[in-house]
């Protein structure tokens, strides 16, 4: 299997990430716990990254940086079972000098179950902020398509109905 296909794919400036729910992203019940969304969420980003042909440890050892959450915004809408299949759609709203903002999109079968606003800084080592690095900015150009842009998509994204 190509490395690529483990790394979802673009489609419209959306990176598409499917996730499978495992018995360890759930509580007793079956329920998805709540942090692992975060998991699937940061696994997506890490994907899309490399599907662009940045990994996060060339970024470490290339550039001395690394990203930090900053901010974290997360409406849970729906939950999500085990043996579920999901995906995780990524758009970066937005790209400064230091910092970006990303909206993530959790959904299943077409409907939003989880929606998520978050602002990454680009740090070094020491945890000061550092600018992107050109090679990354131009691998965000590629990801959107044009150039980032600031249509939300979730104010586009279906409402999901009461569980």
């Amino acid at each position: 299997m190509a490395a690529e296909a483990l790394s979802g794919r673009i489609e419209g400036g959306v990176h598409v990430y499917p996730v499978r729910v495992y018995f360890e992203d759930t509580d007793a019940g079956g329920v998805v716990y709540h942090t692992s969304y975060l998991r699937f969420a940061e696994r997506a980003r890490t994907e899309m990254m490399r599907l662009l042909g940045v990994s996060h440890a060339s970024l470490i050892a290339g550039d001395g940086v690394v990203f930090a959450v900053r901010r974290c915004e997360v409406d849970f809408l729906r939950p999500a079972h085990l043996d579920d299949l999901l995906e995780v759609r990524t758009r970066l709203v937005d790209v400064q000098g230091a910092s970006l903002w990303a909206e993530q999109i959790v959904d299943r079968d077409g409907d939003a179950i989880v929606a998520a606003k978050l602002r990454l800084a680009c740090v070094r080592r020491d945890g000061r902020p550092a600018r992107f690095p050109a090679r990354l900015r131009r691998a965000f150009v590629v990801a959107d398509g044009s150039s980032p842009n600031p249509a939300s998509p979730i104010s586009d994204t279906k409402k999901a109905k009461p569980a």
